[in-house]
């Protein structure tokens, strides 16, 4: 008896030490393996009718800015992007008329319906650059106000009785317009877009390409190309937010071929070969906005609404307004915005001279 208590007493402790074999989960691991051997119609491919329905119900907010120097068609041009009176509200001014030049920066909304979706757009309009004496720090009143947006976002999203649908101003875009003069960008223009590109979407666009020849364009576009990315400046879409390969295939033929989107736009119509098309009218005949042998328009409109707007919204929601949460909260001891010292906007970041316009 007493000889075999010792071996009991090894066998209990190596019986605590040797771990009982878990029992395998009730549910796969892949779940995919499973999919061949449904009994019957479940439905889970309805989910994306649902999607639509409710998206068709309350309708999807999108806002895009334009900035760039005086005169170069910022505000005539989204008008034509949605072939609607989008810039200006309607009562201040008609097609006959000249637009005003824009002075300060100034937010006009509007509702566009189509095939039963709402949308509820935002054109942010900004004064022009660039003509003034002293162009110092120039970009900073925009960047101010794209910031300001974030923060009002913010402050919505910490409240403890939140809306339950917060109010989107935030800048999901930002059309920049370059001056055709087919040599390279100022020093101004590289600045500007420096500072934007890390706080917006940048999608850089050639005005009033009709200028140009087809070989003095072809040849601006590699230019600009070429300077961009000499100075490290990140247009949408930015290389490292591809998701997969089909992406990168798809945004890699537009970083290459189509940036920027040398463009030309008109709230005119005409007539040609028996159809009214939007265009502008010269001594040599009607250059067509639409038609892709004139200029880069459609591709420009496909781009920003007909394949990458949820995914401009994506863009901005999870990366530029995240890093400016993230900051935001870090600079205020991870107290939500109002209940530390920093209560307040974020001064602007101290930059660097901005070179006078050539």
């Amino acid at each position: 008896m007493s000889k075999g208590l010792p071996e009991t007493r090894t066998d209990a402790a190596m019986s605590e030490l040797v771990p009982e074999p878990r029992p395998k989960p009730a549910v796969p691991m892949k779940p995919v393996s499973i999919n061949s051997n449904l009994l019957g119609y479940i439905g889970i491919d309805t989910i994306i009718e649902q999607m639509r329905k409710k998206t068709m119900k309350t309708g999807f907010d999108f806002n895009i800015m334009v900035v760039g120097q005086s005169g170069l068609g910022k505000s005539t041009l989204v008008n034509t992007l949605f072939k609607s009176q989008v810039s200006r509200k309607a009562s201040s001014w008609n097609r006959e008329e000249k637009i005003p030049k824009t002075v300060e920066i100034k937010a006009i909304g509007h509702v566009i319906e189509e095939g039963g979706v709402k949308m509820k757009l935002t054109v942010i309009d900004t004064p022009g650059f660039g003509d003034q004496i002293n162009n110092e720090n120039c970009w900073e009143p925009i960047e101010k106000y794209i910031n300001e947006q974030y923060e009002k976002f913010l402050k919505e999203e910490v409240n403890i009785a939140r809306k339950k649908r917060i109010p989107d101003t935030r800048v999901h875009c930002c059309l920049y317009f370059i001056s055709p003069t087919g040599h390279s960008l100022r020093p101004l223009d590289l600045e500007f877009m420096k500072h934007l590109s890390k706080v917006v979407n940048i999608i850089p666009v050639i005005a009033k390409a009709d200028t140009m020849t087809l070989e003095e364009k072809s040849e601006f576009k590699q230019r600009v190309r070429k300077e961009l990315e000499v100075n490290g400046i990140e247009f949408y879409p930015q290389k490292e937010f591809d998701e997969d390969l089909e992406d990168k295939t798809e945004n890699d033929k537009i970083r290459q071929e189509s940036m920027p989107f040398a463009v030309v736009g008109s709230d005119k119509e005409y007539q040609v070969n028996g159809k009214r098309v939007l265009g502008r009218k010269t001594p040599w005949g009607i250059i067509e906005v639409e038609n892709l042998n004139h200029c880069e328009f459609a591709l420009l409109r496909d781009f920003v609404i007909r394949t990458h707007l949820q995914d401009l919204k994506e863009v901005t929601h999870n990366i530029h307004y995240e890093t400016y949460r993230a900051k935001r909260l870090n600079d205020n001891g991870g107290l939500p915005p109002g209940e530390g010292l920093l209560g307040t906007v974020l001064p602007p970041v101290p930059a660097t001279p901005c070179p006078t316009a050539e």
